[in-house]
């Protein structure tokens, strides 16, 4: 692995060390604190879509995203989310008129809102463990996806939008998001079958995680930027970070609802 990058993988783990833990005890420890982390790191990707997309009026479009974002989180009615996450996008789209990226900027509404809001309603249908369960392997996708792909390299996954991206990437995030479920499920007890189960369903969340992955670069690569922010070391920004987390969450939660129905 090129020196510049074995950097970068030991600047993931310092900042991984430190986000990880506090994830997991948001997670662990339920409300409130699951709730006020999900509104953070909405405002934060808020904060963040308002300074990818250029406008002149990024502060007003920061709080429309966290306000559609909040009720989210804050509602307990599905009617009285989906009106608001509607009066929101319309909002933003009226008030982004004459803008160059209006279509961009009207679509961090419901990028924001659905992505952290399917995650808090996964929480609260599943509870902490499928959630954990969820998180390990969008992780591990970042994670196996990184390791392998710098190590193997191979042919490009996506060239035309991450020049870095690999089929080896991919296929070793699949198999870690495979191997970090199934080690997760058996320290849990849960039977072998269940365990195989949820190693396929991990592999395939591995792959929406990473159409996510792109469709954030799509985005930068049309606005010309690498990284969402500078927030995180090693890692870029918050989006950067939960591109394909809050990508896959709309699907995983909508699987766990018709499961368990």
């Amino acid at each position: 692995m090129e020196r510049s990058k074995l950097n970068s993988l030991l600047k993931r783990i310092v900042t991984a060390l430190i986000l990880v833990p506090v994830t997991i005890f948001c997670l662990w420890a339920g409300y409130p604190y699951i709730q006020l982390f999900a509104l953070i790191t909405g405002a934060l990707l808020a904060w963040e879509w308002a300074r990818m997309v250029p406008s002149v009026r990024g502060a007003f479009y920061a709080v429309s995203y966290t306000a559609v974002m909040a009720s989210a989180v804050a509602l307990g009615s599905w009617t009285g989310y989906w009106i608001m996450l509607a009066g929101g996008t319309v909002l933003v789209w009226f008030k982004a008129r004459g803008e160059a990226h209006r279509n961009l900027l009207v679509l961090g509404v419901p990028y924001i809102s659905i992505g952290i809001g399917s995650l808090i309603w996964l929480y609260e249908l599943a509870g902490f463990s499928l959630t954990l369960w969820y998180v390990l392997a969008v992780w591990a996708v970042d994670v196996g996806g990184y390791v392998f792909g710098c190590s193997i390299k191979g042919p490009k996954l996506a060239p035309s939008v991450s020049p870095n991206k690999t089929w080896s990437g991919l296929l070793g995030g699949m198999f870690l998001s495979f191997a970090v479920s199934s080690a997760y499920l058996w320290g849990l007890g849960v039977p072998d079958n269940s365990i195989i189960l949820f190693g396929a369903w991990a592999a395939a969340v591995a792959v929406v995680a990473q159409i996510g992955d792109l469709v954030e670069s799509a985005i930068k690569r049309r606005l010309n930027l690498k990284d969402s922010s500078d927030l995180i070391p090693g890692h870029g920004g918050v989006f950067d970070r939960v591109d394909g987390l809050i990508f896959a969450a709309p699907f995983v939660f909508l699987f766990v609802k018709f499961m368990l129905n």
